[in-house]
């Protein structure tokens, strides 16, 4: 920098609001956005989630209208989570597999009602089993590496076949990555994406979200021995790279805000699509504060959004995403 005060002065450009929008070095849209959604069991059915507020869980119809406001809002993709009936979930979760569950019933619906939609699909166990693990257990509780992936592989071919565009395994398992992208190549699904949650860590942010899928009251232990420590970055690093290597086209960091140094670390390294979930604690972090008075939800929104972008991130997973993409709509 060459120039000097008075002649160099900074708020110049910040003196009006063309001048900022014309200098912003990070632009958000629509278009970086996914909306994830969750399903529910029946027809016509809206269930709204306490710890979620302002979100709720839809029926496939409902899934179907809420794929046509995407569409009409500029949201390129939705992620879809089911709430799967307490009597279909098993030890062995075992109704991932099955081709007329409800995650499958919801690709289908949309693929057939709004297929210019992209639609993501999250792979794991943790909808399916009765003990609310991503995985299948041992007798000791241990969640088994290579028997679960055994069963992820067959859960993403199941949702390939029903015309899922994107597979996202969240399940943090060694090698899953690897296997799945095996088992779609074998399968002729060339073009079905995989975004892997690389960088999942074990989060107190995730309560909300055990809530929506009925897997809190589940969960028998904690997720630490396969989702990672909190206090880890360049683990985060090994398994991007790991990821990468077997075939992953798009990375995930989860959470978002309390873990944007990974997210930028993680562009940095290996310039490849980082994605980041801003996860339900975060939403819900939100709305507690617009609701005891603290915060504006339109600049709050708008602002965590941005800052995923500033990190590095291609898009981000955000319940805010309807409401962001009015805002950005005007």
């Amino acid at each position: 920098m060459t120039a000097h005060y008075p002649a160099l002065r900074l708020r110049r450009t910040r003196a009006s609001a063309w001048s900022r929008r014309l200098h912003a070095e990070t632009v958000l849209t629509p278009a970086d956005l996914i909306w994830p959604l969750f399903i529910a069991d029946g027809t016509g059915v809206e269930e709204p989630i306490a710890s979620l507020p302002g979100v709720s869980r839809w029926s496939v119809d409902g899934i179907v209208a809420r794929g046509k406001e995407a569409r009409d809002l500029g949201i390129p993709c939705i992620a879809l989570f089911p709430n799967t009936p307490g009597h279909l979930r098993s030890a062995g979760g075992e109704e991932a597999l099955n081709p007329d569950n409800l995650m499958c019933r919801a690709v289908r619906a949309l693929k057939d009602a709004v297929p210019e939609i992209g639609v993501l699909t999250d792979v794991a166990l943790d909808p399916y089993t009765a003990h609310g693990h991503d995985g299948l257990i041992d007798d000791a509780g241990y969640v088994m590496n290579d028997a679960t992936s055994e069963v992820l592989v067959a859960q993403a071919l199941n949702q390939a076949a029903a015309g899922a565009d994107i597979i996202a395994p969240s399940d943090m398992m060694d090698g899953r990555i690897g296997a799945i992208r095996d088992a779609l190549e074998g399968a002729g699904h060339h073009n079905v994406q995989i975004m892997s949650y690389a960088a999942k860590y074990a989060s107190a942010f995730y309560g909300p979200f055990r809530d929506a899928v009925g897997s809190r009251g589940l969960l028998k232990g904690d997720k630490k021995t396969y989702q990672m420590d909190s206090a880890n970055a360049e683990e985060a690093l090994r398994e991007v790279a790991l990821d990468l290597a077997e075939g992953a086209d798009s990375v995930m960091v989860k959470p978002g805000l309390p873990y944007l140094d990974i997210v930028a670390r993680v562009k940095s390294a290996f310039e490849v699509p980082v994605f980041a979930y801003q996860v339900s604690g975060e939403y819900a972090m939100i709305e507690a504060a617009v609701a005891a008075g603290a915060a504006e939800r339109d600049p709050m929104v708008l602002e965590t959004l941005m800052a995923f972008k500033r990190a590095g991130c291609s898009g981000v997973l955000t319940y805010h995403a309807a409401h962001a993409a009015r805002l950005l709509g005007k």
